[in-house]
């Protein structure tokens, strides 16, 4: 597939305000976070972009290294000429995902798991985290009061003035269906309901290629993967 990647990021407005006039500095790679955690140069991603040189942005987007940026935006505070090297990396990244590159990497595979729970919850209930998608089991992390938390939710939002699942306002109240309808026809038309169907089919080829099972439910062998794998490869 002969792709002029360097093409398709000039037309996203993100890149167009992102990446004006490097010099190289590295101040970017200094005050980032994400770059005293993991092998991560921001400095070295925007050197690959300026090159224009397709096959060095196609590895980049085969990569672990466009996943480990948190999107905390330090980079675009402290750039001395006014770039923002995040944003950037959100072009990257859509980029990998669009063209199904996303699953050669561990940490990219982590978007099937991040478009089946923060993404759908999103057009399913109008929230990114809400009490009835997110399971204890998922997240024990969280301790035993977490999991008493759920058995008991109605009680306990109730006297926090929470509106649950009901009509009206307050905090995490019913979005009403014509308002999650207006929701998915944004996600139509910016094309973010055909990166989801990218990402689910893309994962699904992957799935087979790992020889896991896979389903529309995230009750599914791959889900399970991507959720918890981790090879500790990614620090210094």
């Amino acid at each position: 597939m002969d792709i002029d990647f360097c093409a398709e990021l000039e037309q996203d407005v993100r890149f167009k305000e992102g990446l004006k006039a490097c010099m190289n500095c590295g101040i970017c790679t200094a005050i980032c976070p994400a770059a005293e955690l993991y092998n991560y140069d921001p400095r070295s991603i925007i050197t690959s972009v300026q090159l224009r040189n397709n096959l060095q942005i196609k590895e980049l987007l085969q990569s672990e290294t466009i996943w480990y940026c948190g999107q905390c935006m330090s980079c675009k505070t402290r750039c001395p000429r006014g770039n923002t090297p995040g944003f950037i990396i959100q072009t990257l990244r859509k980029l990998s995902q669009k063209y199904g590159y996303f699953t050669h990497s561990e940490k990219g595979r982590q978007q099937y798991a991040i478009k089946k729970t923060v993404g759908e919850n999103v057009l399913k209930k109008g929230y990114c985290v809400h009490p009835d998608l997110v399971s204890y089991d998922m997240h024990q992390e969280q301790g035993p009061i977490w999991q008493w938390v759920q058995q008991h939710k109605q009680a306990i939002y109730e006297r926090l003035g929470a509106n649950l699942d009901k009509e009206g306002a307050g905090a995490l109240r019913k979005i009403h269906k014509k308002n999650l309808d207006e929701l998915q026809a944004i996600f139509d038309v910016t094309n973010g309901t055909e990166l989801y169907t990218i990402i689910e089919e893309e994962s699904k080829k992957q799935a087979e290629r790992m020889n896991l099972g896979f389903s529309d439910n995230i009750d599914n062998e791959y889900f399970k993967h991507v959720y918890t794998y981790n090879s500790n490869t990614h620090s210094e």
